[in-house]
C-alpha cells in the first residue's frame, strides 16, 4: 500500500489506431434489412404474421414489406404484392421463412447467442423505423437504386 507521500507508477494506457475504413464497413441489404428489423422490432414498430400485416397494408400504415418467397400459401404471396404495388409500399423478398422468423425475433436465443426453436414467417412488416441508423439509410438507398 502507498501512503499519501509515495509516488505510484501508473501504465500509460495503449492506444490502437483502426484505419478509417475498418470502421466504415459498408453494410449489405441483408445485414441493413437485419439491423432494421431489430430497431423496429425494440421501438414496437414490426408486424409479424400474414393476417396482422395484411391488415396493416390494407390501411397504408406501412414504411417497408418483408415478404418470404417460398411461402406453401400461393395466395398470400400474391396478396401481398398487390397491395404494396397498389400502396406503393417499398418490397423486400427473402428466399428463407426461418431465416426471416429469426431475423423478427421469432426464436429463442441460447447462452452462446444462437438461435434456437425458429418458427418461420411469411410476411413481416415495418410501421416505424425505430432510430436514425446507418442500415435504414441502406435499404433506402437500396430502394432509391431501383
Amino acid at each position: 500500500m502507498a501512503s499519501e507521500g509515495d509516488v505510484v507508477a501508473v501504465a500509460a494506457p495503449e492506444t490502437v489506431e483502426v484505419p478509417a475504413d475498418a470502421a466504415k464497413g459498408t453494410l449489405t441489404v441483408e445485414e441493413a434489412l437485419q439491423i432494421v428489423l431489430k430497431k423496429a422490432l425494440v421501438h414496437d414498430g414490426l408486424v409479424r404474421g400474414a393476417r396482422e400485416s395484411i391488415k396493416a397494408l390494407d390501411r397504408r400504415d406501412v414504411e417497408l414489406c418483408v415478404l418470404c418467397e417460398t411461402t406453401e400459401e400461393a395466395g398470400i404471396v400474391a396478396l401481398v404484392e398487390a397491395l404494396c404495388n397498389e400502396h406503393k409500399i417499398r418490397l423486400i423478398k427473402v428466399s428463407d421463412s426461418k431465416k426471416l422468423g429469426e431475423m423478427a425475433g421469432l426464436c429463442k436465443i441460447d447462452r452462446e447467442g444462437n438461435a434456437r426453436k425458429v418458427v418461420g414467417a411469411s410476411v413481416v412488416v415495418v410501421r416505424k423505423w425505430g432510430e436514425e441508423s446507418e442500415a435504414r439509410n441502406v435499404l433506402l438507398e437500396h430502394f432509391g437504386s431501383q
